[in-house]
């Protein structure tokens, strides 16, 4: 593991402050959420959004990403805890991928990384902004049935990511949103024209101020206008921690059982291909272009994992809401990432009280700002002007990752946005120039048998009576099947009167285009 040296980071603490801020009073409520779904204490959340931000932040290579518990391991987290019995027994699974995340990246597996499409990324991107804006929409507006943190298309109360809007019609609150409202519309405004460039963001970001506004208008609304005031559900919901009771710890006699290290490495996997597509992300919003090291983030995860569940606390992964977020409220370095976690420790020990006090409804106009930025229109727009070889897998990832998960979405457009990369590969392993009735077929580089279909259709559309160069001379390979297909191609030409002429040379190193003087 490289040397850390984070007193170099201090220079850019003007912009990581704020930042970190930001990045606090979004992953807040993301704990707490992540932890209600996946049937665990909440504190468990708080405590791996603790150990991700300070002990991974630390360790990672990423100047920008953020590590917490993860919405996508929300279901397999319920699922193993009842498939183990307990969350004791849970929490020594945690420990175990742990360790299998550290092996992964010492065996330097953080390379698949760069296997990932560059337009899948991008709609990846884009389709947790739609997620953002639609998942947050109800919250925005005080109903907040469904846990914040939610991004799943199906929804733990039967309900989707769509039907959902029919209830906002006949429940919302009408306190919830004319906080959220005006929250969003002031945030829009702090970061858009002039407001943008004041120096009192540097000091007070406009999160912050927005939080403390709602608080204020919410306690103002239950003094003096009781038909407006805001629930309790409406409200952050942090957990006593001075009840000791609250905390779990890991099993030690779970060790023994198989079935621990089966649940471990399906976390294990799934944490470090999780982590792996966010920082990917990152890296392709970070305005500095900086690229983060995957398989020291892997080594950095096991860490963090493996310490999360010493202390009791949920499976972590890198997670590209919190990662966007920090990016995008100006953070520099991995400073920003480090405080929002020294943040979330001391403010949950020290003023949970006044944390409690925050409406849902003013950090779901953040998430929506947020959300806007990772899927403006002019992305789409950009991705539609770049061919359909970027626009198609970019736009499917997005609608995949709406209407399934993040982890089946991206899936989903890696296998489009392969299609097309082969099939680019394909179109440029054979090119064909015409003059007249004379053919020029010249086979390049690797010529596989996934081409064979454009070369059989290009041999069917040569006219009878013409003459036809095949050159394969400057191709490094030639699969056996383009060679049989040449060759019958050569016995058939005769009956259609085409001539056909077979470009050899010395050097070539496929023994079919090799001439033998």
């Amino acid at each position: 593991m490289p040397e850390i040296d984070t007193s170099k980071h201090f220079k850019y603490l003007k912009a990581d402050f704020p930042a970190s801020i930001v990045v606090f009073f979004v992953a807040l409520p993301l704990c707490l959420g992540i932890a209600l779904a996946s049937g665990a204490p909440l504190v468990s959340g708080l405590i791996a959004g603790i150990v991700g931000g300070i002990v991974v932040g630390t360790l990672s290579g990423s100047h920008t990403s953020v590590s917490g518990p993860a919405a996508g391991l929300a279901v397999v987290v319920l699922s193993s805890i009842e498939d183990l019995g307990s969350f004791e027994a849970f929490l020594s699974a945690v420990v175990v991928a742990g360790v299998f995340q550290i092996f992964f990246g010492l065996l330097k597996a953080g390379v698949v990384a760069n296997f990932i499409p560059s337009s899948v990324i991008r709609g990846m991107l884009a389709g947790i902004g739609l997620i953002l804006i639609l998942k947050q929409l109800p919250h925005l507006v005080g109903y907040d049935k469904d846990y914040i943190g939610d991004e799943a298309f199906w929804q733990p109360d039967g309900y989707n990511t769509f039907s959902e809007f029919f209830n906002i019609v006949h429940q919302f609150s009408p306190g919830a949103t004319i906080i959220g409202i005006v929250s969003l519309l002031f945030l829009i405004l702090a970061d858009s024209g002039f407001l943008k460039r004041l120096k009192i963001w540097k000091v007070m970001p406009p999160a912050l101020i927005a939080v403390v506004l709602a608080i204020l208008v919410s306690q103002w609304f239950s003094i003096f206008n009781p038909s407006l005031s805001i629930t309790q559900e409406q409200l952050v919901n942090i957990p006593d921690w001075s009840d000791f009771s609250a905390f779990k710890f890991p099993d030690w006699n779970a060790f023994f059982r198989p079935a621990i290290y089966s649940v471990a490495i399906k976390l294990a996997l799934i944490a470090s291909i999780e982590t792996l597509l966010s920082i990917e992300a990152a890296d392709k919003l970070d305005s500095f272009k900086r690229i983060t090291p995957p398989s020291r983030e892997l080594v950095a995860q096991g860490v963090g994992n493996i310490l999360s569940g010493l202390a009791g606390g949920l499976p972590m992964t890198a997670v590209i809401v919190r990662s966007s977020t920090n990016i995008l409220a100006g953070a520099r370095s991995k400073m920003s990432t480090i405080l929002h976690g020294i943040f979330l420790l001391l403010s949950v020990i020290f003023i949970s009280n006044v944390l409690n006090l925050i409406p849902l409804s003013v950090l779901a106009a953040l998430l929506i700002l947020v959300g806007y930025k990772l899927t403006k229109p002019s992305l789409y727009t950009q991705s539609f002007k770049a061919g359909w070889d970027q626009f198609l897998p970019f736009t499917i990832t997005a609608a995949s990752i709406l209407i399934t998960d993040l982890l089946t979405g991206v899936l989903i457009g890696f296998v489009v946005g392969l299609f097309f990369v082969l099939r680019t590969n394909f179109k440029r392993a054979i090119t064909v120039t015409r003059d007249g009735e004379k053919y020029y077929i010249r086979l390049r580089d690797n010529v596989s048998f996934f081409t064979k279909p454009i070369l059989r259709g290009t041999f069917e559309r040569i006219s009878e009576g013409a003459y036809v160069v095949i050159d394969g001379t400057s191709a490094s390979f030639v699969d056996k099947d383009i060679i049989e297909s040449v060759q019958e191609f050569q016995a058939l030409a005769e009956e259609k009167g085409i001539r056909v002429e077979i470009k050899r040379n010395r050097t070539s190193l496929n023994a079919f285009f090799k001439s033998k003087d």
